[in-house]
């Protein structure tokens, strides 16, 4: 009877260990310049990097001397890779058009995806994505770096606990001076300000946050319409996409306005949640501050630095993980779901319409 318990203990040990070593990953494209977000998240140890597809070599030599990995790794075509070192996820670090050919050469073999933000350059594009991850039960994730705020999750739980009433405006700002301004590499720069590999200018880049965070707050529900305006002050930089945008969304019982752009002259990811009693600031990553209406103008403020949010929620590849593992199961409505991400790019769509004919678009 002892020996059994020690064995059956021993393999429960045995399949704990299993489970925590690092998840193989491929790398789809080393364009993005997010692209150092996986490379720095090998040192965690909760994931490990078999295989990279990048067709430019001398990409590739620069970030494998970079980060001091062989050339071993990179394979010129997803086929070649996925065949050859068999990864159990692929996060996508290429353009936003090139996210569907990754999850149609990855979900038929049941590797799950996770790609940068937004899910698709289009409804079309994101459809076909959302049919696929279904029909082959494969996660299909996006990732923002402001779903890692601290912030934003403390706004939400201040909002949902009625700190400040019911929500009736939201602002998010997001943005910096523009690409070429910030020196973004070239391969970068180049897919970046296409409007066909990445949909737009600062209306995509930048108002996927925006409307990532709105279907948050709204649990998931989309907005009954999509009001924008474009403009491009940035000719000579950016010739063929928008580099300034407002985006008006409306819904039932309040409004959110979203600003991104690429001619703000500090960089900018925050968010302000106005409802009938105060406003939530969410400043920056930690710095966020509550503020109560006392009389017309007066109020009192209650200001917050916060800490990093605890593991895995503190990290894309961290989380990716432990939803591949079953250790985590994603609401329809938060922030990295394919859910959410399938009325952010309907958002997304629907503002780049409204700009082109000068409309209000109805989503309801």
């Amino acid at each position: 009877m002892k020996k059994t318990v020690f064995l059956l203990l021993v393999f429960a040990a045995l399949q704990l260990s299993a489970q925590k070593d690092p998840m193989p990953i491929g790398v789809a494209g080393l364009t993005h310049g997010h692209v150092n977000w996986v490379f720095g998240a090998q040192k965690s140890g909760d994931i490990t990097i078999v295989g990279i597809v990048e067709p430019n070599t001398d990409l590739a030599k620069r970030y494998m001397e970079q980060y001091g990995l062989s050339m071993d790794l990179v394979f010129d075509n997803m086929e070649k890779m996925l065949t050859k070192k068999k990864p159990v996820a692929v996060t996508a670090f290429g353009s936003i058009h090139e996210h569907l050919a990754v999850v149609e050469a990855c979900a038929p073999k049941g590797i799950h995806v996770m790609v940068e933000k937004p899910l698709a350059v289009s409804v079309a594009h994101a459809k076909k994505m959302e049919a696929l991850a279904k029909k082959h039960k494969i996660h299909l994730l996006t990732n923002y770096e402001t779903t890692w705020y601290p912030t934003n999750h403390k706004a939400y739980e201040l909002l949902k606990k009625g700190d400040i009433g019911d929500v009736r405006k939201v602002i998010v700002r997001d943005g910096h001076k523009g690409p070429k301004k910030i020196g973004v590499q070239k391969e970068f720069l180049d897919w970046l300000t296409d409007p066909v590999q990445n949909g737009g200018g600062a209306l995509i880049d930048f108002g996927c946050y925006g409307a990532n965070l709105l279907t948050w707050l709204h649990e998931g529900k989309r907005p009954n319409t999509v009001t924008a305006v474009t403009q491009q002050l940035q000719a000579e930089n950016n010739p063929k996409v928008d580099d300034d945008c407002t985006i008006l969304l409306t819904y039932d019982n309040s409004m959110a306005i979203l600003e991104p752009s690429w001619n703000w002259p500090i960089g900018r990811k925050d968010m302000e949640i106005y409802g009938e009693k105060g406003v939530v600031y969410a400043d920056n990553r930690h710095d966020m501050r509550i503020r109560i209406s006392e009389g017309y103008d007066g109020f009192s403020e209650e200001k917050f630095k916060l800490e990093e949010r605890k593991a895995p929620f503190d990290d894309p590849f961290r989380l990716f993980t432990a939803v591949i593992r079953g250790e985590i199961e994603l609401k329809p409505s938060d922030l990295s779901s394919l859910e959410n991400n399938m009325i952010v790019v309907e958002i997304l769509e629907a503002a780049r319409e409204s700009a082109q004919t000068g409309k209000t678009i109805d989503l309801k």
